[in-house]
């Protein structure tokens, strides 16, 4: 059975030192819900308030409409994948599959049942007499997986669980258990620094930063519209582009770049229309790129050009001295050379912008916490 997780004014601290102030969140029934921030943030900490093992000093933990605050991490009915596997190396794959089973006191033959069905779903039923020694890093996390499923726990938890293996195989695992997690529907609590990882596989992220959320949504979401500057520079690369103007001009709005560069912005929210510093942010796709040094836009010199197959990355520097990075699809014409003249404007649709402190984005569509 799966369960909500609803967590109210969290409060973690070790001696005077906090690690989480207070900090609120509800997590669905059946939901991918991944914790993603930097190292040090919190992520792992209060992954480990939710099984068990950390202690909580202050706020509350509920399973549904159960407070488990004080609950034995063995009778939360939980199931834990960790970065090191975990995985028992002097027992067979199938002795560590049925070690949770075993533990539960179920009859000997329902144990075997359950571990072959976990085995099998997870593609490790041909190995159940190796032991972990013999098998590959993503063997030994399907291992690690089966085992915490097939106790049928009310609630998931993995701990930068692809840490350990390589990219290929990261990219491999990350589409096993995005699609185990979805055939089973259990609760699902992900902790990752890697920002594509958690795209790839949660159904909302919340972003951590110094034991805070920053911003809970759909990858789409967080991506398209962030919450703030930290939200927005953490995923995904974007160019930072600090004491532009926002000025209102005849009922219009526009922003004005240090360059002169002025382009009207339809959907900035009404108490953030008025003349005011902002802070834009412009992810590499979202700059357009114009060969003809003579055109409108903001005027750009090619500094360095990456060809890599389907886009090429281009590295430049604006006349304000400020340095940028494009991403343009790749053209069947030759690259343009260190040196070029270029001229840049924006997808304005597309572009974020944010107060002068970067507290806060003043566009419409901004989506924290929000149904």
């Amino acid at each position: 059975m799966s369960v909500t997780i609803s967590i109210k004014h969290a409060l973690k601290k070790y001696g005077e030192n906090v690690i989480i102030p207070d900090l609120n969140v509800d997590i669905k029934e059946g939901e991918f819900f991944t914790l993603l921030g930097p190292s040090g943030c919190g992520k792992t900490t209060l992954l480990r308030m939710i099984a068990g093992f950390n202690s909580i000093e202050g706020g509350d933990f509920y399973f549904n409409e159960n407070r488990i605050n004080d609950l034995d991490p063995a009778k939360r009915n939980i199931g834990m994948v960790f970065q090191n596997y975990a995985i028992f190396p002097h027992m067979t794959v199938r002795k560590n599959v049925e070690f949770g089973l075993k533990n539960r006191k179920l009859p000997k033959d329902e144990v075997r049942k359950k571990a072959d069905e976990f085995m099998k779903l997870m593609h490790v039923d041909e190995y159940a007499e190796r032991l972990p020694e013999r098998l590959s890093g993503g063997q030994q996390q399907r291992v690690a997986l089966a085992r915490a499923l097939c106790i049928e726990p009310d609630v998931l938890l993995f701990d930068e669980p692809l840490s350990n293996l390589d990219a290929k195989l990261r990219v491999e695992m990350r589409t096993v258990i995005k699609n185990i997690q979805h055939s089973v529907g259990i609760t699902t609590v992900y902790v990752t620094h890697d920002q594509e990882e958690a795209m790839a596989v949660s159904d909302r992220i919340a972003v951590m930063s110094a034991g805070v959320i920053q911003h809970v949504g759909t990858p789409k979401n967080i991506y398209q519209r962030p919450a703030n500057l930290f939200v927005s520079t953490f995923i995904g690369r974007s160019n930072v582009m600090k004491g532009e103007k926002l000025v209102v001009e005849g009922g219009r709005t526009y922003v004005v770049t240090k360059s002169g560069y002025k382009a009207e912005f339809t959907n900035i929210l009404p108490e953030y229309q008025k003349d005011q510093e902002v802070i834009l942010s412009v992810r590499p796709e979202e700059f357009l790129l114009n060969p003809d040094a003579s055109a409108e836009g903001i005027a750009a010199t090619v500094d360095d050009c990456v060809f890599l197959g389907l886009n090429t990355h281009y590295f430049v520097h604006l006349e304000s001295g400020e340095e940028v990075e494009i991403i343009q699809e790749s053209s069947i014409d030759s690259t343009l050379q260190p040196g070029t003249k270029i001229r840049l404007t924006m997808n304005t649709s597309k572009v974020n912008i944010f107060t002068a402190d970067g507290s806060a984005n003043i566009l419409t569509g901004v989506c924290n916490d929000c149904v």
